[in-house]
Formats: C-alpha cells, sequence, structure tokens
C-alpha cells in the first residue's frame, strides 16, 4: 500500500475540516440577516449528543432575542462587548444547572442512585461548571456547522446576567453573538501552539 492508498487520517472531508475549525474564526460584526429559532434547534439537536460525565447535561441557554431584553443585557456587558452585542441578531447566554442532579433519574437510569452521587453542593458545582463548559465548546461547533459565526465572550457581569436571565440554581459562563458575518468581522488570525507543545507521550 502507498501513502496515497491509504485512508486519511481525519474522516470528515476537507471542507467540513475547514468550515468547523480552519476557516472559523471569532466575528465581532454580524449582518442584518436572522438566525431562526429553528437554526438554533437544529444546533441543539445535534450538540446535545456531545458527551458528559455521568450524562449530566448542565447546559443551559437563553436566547436573548428581544429588543427589549437586549436593553436589560447590555448595560451588563463589558465595555468592548457592548456596541457588537447590540448589533447581533441573536445572542445566546450558555449557563450552568447546579441542580443537574434534579434530572439523573431520567438521563442516567442504568443507576438508580445516580442522583445521591451529587449531593454535596461544591463537588457538584465543580462538575456543573466543567461539563458545562465541555458544552459550550459543542455548541460553538454547532454554531459554524450551521454556517454562523458564533462571538463568544466572557467579558460581561455574570453575577448580574445571571440574576436578570437565569432562574435559581443555574449561573451564566459565557454570553455568544450568533450570526452570519458582517463587514471587517475578523480580527488577525491569531497562533497556536504546535502538536510538540502540547502532547507528551508517556
Amino acid at each position: 500500500m502507498t501513502a496515497t492508498d491509504q485512508a486519511p487520517a481525519l474522516e470528515i472531508e476537507q471542507h467540513v475540516q475547514d468550515l468547523l475549525f480552519r476557516e472559523a474564526r471569532t466575528a465581532n460584526t454580524f449582518s442584518d440577516e436572522p438566525v431562526t429559532d429553528e437554526q438554533v434547534r437544529a444546533i441543539y439537536d445535534l450538540v446535545k449528543w456531545g458527551p458528559t460525565s455521568m450524562n449530566q447535561q448542565p447546559l443551559r441557554v437563553v436566547l436573548v432575542r428581544s429588543d427589549e431584553a437586549k436593553q436589560r443585557l447590555l448595560p451588563l456587558m463589558g465595555e468592548g462587548n457592548r456596541d457588537k452585542t447590540g448589533k447581533a441578531p441573536l445572542v445566546a447566554l450558555l449557563g450552568t444547572d447546579t441542580e443537574f442532579h434534579e434530572k439523573l433519574p431520567r438521563l442516567f437510569p442504568h443507576f438508580p442512585g445516580a442522583r445521591d452521587v451529587w449531593t454535596d453542593d461544591d463537588f457538584r458545582t465543580r462538575h456543573a461548571l466543567l461539563n458545562a463548559s465541555l458544552q459550550i465548546g459543542y455548541f460553538i461547533v454547532g454554531v459554524r456547522a450551521a454556517g454562523l459565526a458564533a462571538g463568544p465572550m466572557t467579558g460581561f457581569d455574570a453575577d448580574a446576567v445571571t440574576k436578570e436571565f437565569f432562574p435559581e440554581g443555574q449561573q451564566a459562563l459565557v454570553a455568544v453573538n450568533l450570526g452570519k458575518p458582517g463587514p471587517d468581522a475578523w480580527f488577525e488570525r491569531l497562533p497556536r501552539l504546535d502538536y510538540d507543545e502540547v502532547v507528551t507521550t508517556v
């Protein structure tokens, strides 16, 4: 077998690799084209299959679409993020449910005692943050799979956003502007670490 006959190291086509990773960028401006509920549902219905510990699925999403809701959000954003958030067609507030264990009898049914593993508040909160962060990564890739650009931000008053938009037991983590990229949407591409700087074999 020659090198050209060998199976590729990645199964997905080059253009899909580029769409999801190499050519995907964090957008800073957006067009006026709306993001539909159908698109967001399709994104979620794809990324919900990403793994979480004991199938916790702690990610919670609040879609900020109306002008009234945006006016509630904008004063809570960092100054550098306010204008682009106001102009984005849709903002997804991504948070975590620290009471995720209440759903484990349904989500992890083969282990009847799953809920009781997570009765310690600090232990449960740490895992809720970790696993929601995993799901946030899946969500961003899902946005790209829908042909949209994502502008994720942590520059906001998280406590205030939590209080304003999330119910008790949930916590805001990341705000993501969504839409088709607008003019001058990208900053210059920043470098990435090479394989040998990151990966160690033992």
